[in-house]
């Protein structure tokens, strides 16, 4: 079993977010207490978290461990800008200390956390970090959540060497929209079949998470 799984994409708004609620329910589901964090999020106000707010209240539904938790807990570090947290932040260094404690408290109350990443796997951190830097660090196993639409196969392919190059371990999961779903079964995923063992869809999480080790 992986105990942390780190959700990235191949860009901004591919499905992230929905992903990570849909693999919350269904390890839910197979038995498993989730836990949930967003360690930066930008584009945040005062009195909303569009992101946090999402996955704190799904957190509260299906872990009662996590009914005292507030939205800092699952978004330690939040910015008003929506851009790059290095951008957002203004260039300056962010307190990974804050992260680091928000994960050691949820993991006192789950078997399985979700770490949900902002933007894609290049995004700027700091001066010296990239996105794909934090999952190295938290020693996760990495989601690469990517579209069905027409480059796929160029995006994915860039984000999963780029996973592999720096040997974290990964699985890919196709997030297609309504719309996209009969040419991506007629002209991508075919492809993506002869050089992938397995292919996932946001439909087949329970499958993937069996394959990574969460038993039913």
């Amino acid at each position: 079993m992986k105990k942390r799984i780190f959700i990235t994409a191949t860009n901004t708004d591919i499905g992230k977010t929905y992903t990570t609620k849909l693999l919350m329910r269904v390890l839910t589901k197979m038995g498993y207490k989730v836990g949930v964090i967003k360690p930066i999020e930008t584009g945040v106000t005062s009195n909303e978290y569009p992101d946090g707010d999402a996955l704190l209240s799904l957190l509260k539904q299906l872990n009662p461990q996590a009914d005292s938790l507030d939205v800092s807990d699952v978004v330690p570090v939040a910015y008003e800008i929506p851009a790059a947290p290095y951008v957002a932040g203004g260039f300056s260094r962010i307190d990974y200390g804050k992260i680091d404690a928000a994960i050691k408290n949820q993991e006192i109350l789950c078997d399985v956390l979700l770490i949900e990443g902002a933007g894609g796997l290049y995004v700027p951190i700091d001066k010296d970090r990239m996105m794909i830097d934090l999952i190295k660090q938290f020693d996760a196993t990495a989601i690469l959540v990517t579209h069905c639409s027409l480059g796929c196969i160029n995006d994915t392919l860039i984000h999963k060497k780029a996973l592999d190059d720096m040997l974290i371990p990964n699985e890919i999961v196709f997030n297609c929209r309504d719309e996209e779903i009969e040419s991506f079964e007629a002209i991508s995923k075919p492809y993506f079949a002869k050089v992938f063992p397995e292919v996932f869809t946001t439909k087949e999480l329970e499958k993937l998470a069996v394959k990574m080790g969460f038993s039913l």
